[in-house]
């Protein structure tokens, strides 16, 4: 009973390292040739169909809402003029890589596991390697790279609509200065503040395709093992973006000095 019990204590550190382990997999893949360019652009224009839109209508009330609350939280201190500065930092941070991360795990990395699990219940998988193709090169790697490159362009959708809808509703709502607004943008922001926000989205892209990727090419039990890989692997992409999300920031913070108005 103690040795049953000890495995299932044991089976998440089990499944992390089956992880980390098919993740170097497919890093080691990136780099093999023959590149399935074909499937990187087909699933590209398919992840980014299925997300602009959502993440488009996600950024405008981000922005605003950051923008009422750091507004409202800066002018108890008389500091309007830094608004627009606290805003942007907010978004381009934090807001924006998170917004994409999350509709890219929830729209396209659903997408992606649930294809990888129709083909492995249809034993489409065990197929190609019978015939000597390795499914990670031909079906992950595209993939996750396009996962990557989707991520990067929306983070900057996110942040555009995101800036522009807290400067709305920062002048309208809140009486701002637009000059002002605009004019604090140089006060407390600088370019690794963006560098951080683009490198943040590429590794929350990457984590999403793989975990997205390991949970298609592990399910099993029919249909419902599909949909239960589809459930797991967004749960588990949300959780692992959060504390990465986490670890980044305190990297970043240590890094880089803050910029002093």
């Amino acid at each position: 009973m103690s040795s049953v019990s000890a495995a299932k204590v044991l089976a998440p550190v089990g499944t992390a390292g089956k992880l980390f382990a098919f993740g170097l997999d497919v890093c080691r893949g990136i780099f093999r040739r023959p590149f399935q360019l074909r499937e990187f652009i087909q699933q590209a224009w398919f992840i980014a169909s299925v997300t602009i839109v959502p993440t488009a209508l996600v950024a405008i009330p981000f922005g605003a809402v950051i923008a009422l609350q750091v507004g409202g939280l800066i002018t108890q201190f008389g500091a309007q003029s830094f608004t627009g500065s606290a805003s942007v930092l907010a978004v381009v941070r934090e807001a924006g890589p998170i917004a994409t991360a999350l509709l890219v795990a929830g729209a396209g990395g659903s997408a992606i596991a649930a294809d990888l699990g129709a083909r492995k219940i249809r034993e489409e998988l065990d197929a190609m390697m019978v015939l000597g193709i390795d499914p990670i090169q031909r079906l992950v790697v595209p993939r996750v790279l396009a996962c990557m490159l989707v991520s990067v362009f929306l983070n900057g959708l996110v942040s555009v609509v995101g800036v522009a809808g807290g400067y709305v509703f920062n002048v309208i709502l809140q009486h701002g200065t637009p000059g002002a607004y605009l004019a604090s943008f140089t006060a407390l922001a600088q370019m690794s503040d963006v560098w951080q926000g683009l490198i943040k989205a590429l590794i929350f892209g990457l984590i999403a395709a793989i975990v997205a990727s390991y949970k298609g090419m592990n399910a099993g039990g029919g249909p419902k093992g599909v949909g239960d890989a589809v459930n797991e692997s967004v749960v588990i992409t949300f959780m692992l973006l959060f504390i990465v999300n986490f670890v980044m920031t305190a990297i970043y913070f240590q890094l880089v000095p803050a910029k002093t108005g």
